[in-house]
């Protein structure tokens, strides 16, 4: 924090002659927003899943969007579910264009979802890809979804940021999406004007989009892969807006100094999502339920939201949080207690040699190798505390930061003792993320693989995800979390949330439901 501080009030002089200097460059900066982003926003075709979220969200709409007040319509102004569930007719907005010109109607709804069906595998972790029965073009402004069975996500899966958003048909590739596109011409409020990779994106304000038009003319995504680099851009008056989830663009004790310095407006959205460190059941050491359960009594959670994350997150006694729809079933909560980890250890035949401190069992030493993502600016550091709290109860604990594609290769692989693991959030918990579970090339999978019930666990999930009576669902749903819990594949940490920090001038910072959105289109800047 020292180093932070001491960067921030070294530029502060410099900053405040620019600000004062050019004025013409404060008028251009009025109608454009400079957001400083560690990744580069790469081939947002809306239908894969290779580019940046946030920037899919900017150019490219769905039916249907997710907002903390439920589902709204959005493209379709209203639908009717028919009383079996089979069949969603969606009533569209007659008066949307892509950006191309192109008419956006039934039959582009159409297209649209025929190209996404035809990568089917690519989106098996969802749901819904599954269950689509028939894609029907009723007339030119209404569209109609069949569906194998009911199922109650369908309108939360319509609205997430991808695969089920809309682009024009001129932009497809042989008439499919899956091997690549010509363009990026959506129908939302942004287009994409200029991309230089690995340097920035520019957007500029839709002419023609069908809503409320956004309050500045462009959006400048500059791509600072160096965490220190965006603080020093922001201090410079560079950067606008820093924006996001877990770190991954600023961690907590910048995100405090930069709180205590008053200059800049701090922003931090309700708890969002669960973080949480995945224990293989399907490694020779982790694949001990005793293990696993001692290690989650000796990690001190409390000391990593107080020390780590500022007391900005909360403890998690369970994987999801209790305000998770489905998810509060009052299961025990395993609280921080080195005792019982050492006699939960003790009792599994691994015993403290008294030379080294560290246990052993048959000649082998209780050695574990946790992985983290190296991009992600405070996962060292929790694993650190980690590391230390292992070492109290005699495991010794490996840490390795990895680039994030590295990382999420291992996940696919199995190949780890602990990982990283953050849910999805709101709107994909929990029905989104428990889907996930059964897709191999998720850490989740992975970790469960060793489990004796995992074949019932997927099962059920499945089971779970088109049973239409609620009734039921919770009694599916409180089976699957309870047991997950019982087998102490994952040790809850915090509720993540994502932050902001911004200039004063820029107005209307806000956060939606999901995590990976930045909602540019309400920012605007304001001087007085």
């Amino acid at each position: 924090m020292r180093k932070i501080n001491i960067g921030l009030l070294s530029v502060l002089f410099l900053f405040l002659l620019a600000s004062c200097s050019n004025s013409e460059n404060d008028k251009a900066a009025k109608d454009e927003i400079v957001y400083a982003s560690s990744k580069d926003i790469r081939d947002i075709n809306p239908h894969l899943y290779s580019g940046e979220m946030a920037a899919q969200n900017m150019v490219f709409e769905s039916l249907v969007k997710n907002t903390e007040d439920g589902v709204e319509p959005w493209l379709a102004e209203s639908w009717d579910i028919s009383e079996d569930g089979l069949e969603y007719t969606f009533h569209l907005r007659e008066d949307v264009t892509f950006s191309d010109g192109e008419k956006f109607n039934a039959e582009a709804v159409k297209q649209n979802m025929d190209a996404i069906m035809d990568n089917e595998e690519r989106h098996a972790w969802l749901d819904l890809v599954n269950l689509i029965d028939e894609n029907v073009v009723v007339d030119e402004f209404t569209y109609k979804l069949v569906l194998k069975h009911p199922y109650y996500p369908t309108l939360t899966e319509l609205g997430l940021t991808r695969p089920f958003r809309f682009l024009s048909p001129n932009d497809f590739v042989d008439g499919t999406t899956k091997d690549g596109i010509s363009g990026y011409s959506g129908t939302g409020p942004w287009v994409l004007s200029e991309h230089k990779e690995n340097q920035e994106a520019v957007f500029t304000a839709n002419e023609e989009y069908w809503g409320e038009q956004p309050k500045v003319n462009a959006v400048r995504w500059k791509v600072m892969p160096d965490h220190q680099t965006i603080l020093l851009a922001l201090e410079k008056g560079e950067v606008d807006l820093i924006f996001g989830s877990d770190g991954d663009m600023i961690d907590l004790d910048s995100f405090s100094a930069l709180e205590e310095q008053g200059e800049y407006v701090t922003e931090m959205s309700e708890p969002v999502a669960s973080r949480a460190i995945l224990l293989n059941s399907n490694r020779p050491i982790t694949g001990e339920i005793e293990v696993r359960e001692a290690l989650q009594y000796a990690v001190d959670k409390q000391s990593i939201a107080d020390g780590i994350l500022n007391g900005s997150e909360s403890v998690a006694p369970t994987l999801l949080a209790s305000t998770v729809p489905y998810s509060d079933l009052g299961l025990e909560e395993r609280k921080y207690d080195p005792d019982k980890a050492n006699n939960l250890l003790d009792d599994a035949g691994w015993e403290l040699n008294s030379d080294d401190g560290y246990r052993y069992k048959d000649g082998e030493k209780l050695e574990l190798n946790l992985y983290y993502n190296s991009d992600n600016a405070q996962e060292k550091t929790i694993s650190e505390y980690i590391q230390s709290d292992l070492r109290e109860i005699g495991v010794e604990l490996h840490i390795t930061g990895e680039q994030k594609q590295a990382f999420l290769d291992r996940q696919k692989s199995g190949e780890f003792d602990l990982q990283y693991s953050l849910s999805w959030g709101t709107p994909y918990d929990p029905q989104s993320y428990l889907s996930s579970w059964r897709i191999p090339a998720h850490g989740d999978y992975q970790a469960q693989t060793g489990l004796d019930k995992k074949a019932w666990l997927d099962e059920t999930i499945t089971d779970l995800m088109i049973e239409h009576d609620e009734e039921n669902r919770e009694a599916m749903y409180a089976e699957v979390l309870s047991y997950i819990h019982d087998e102490a594949v994952y040790i809850p940490l915090t509720y993540s949330r994502t932050k902001a920090v911004h200039r004063p001038e820029l107005q209307g910072v806000t956060f939606n439901v999901s995590q990976y959105e930045v909602p540019f289109e309400n920012m605007y800047f304001d001087t007085e």
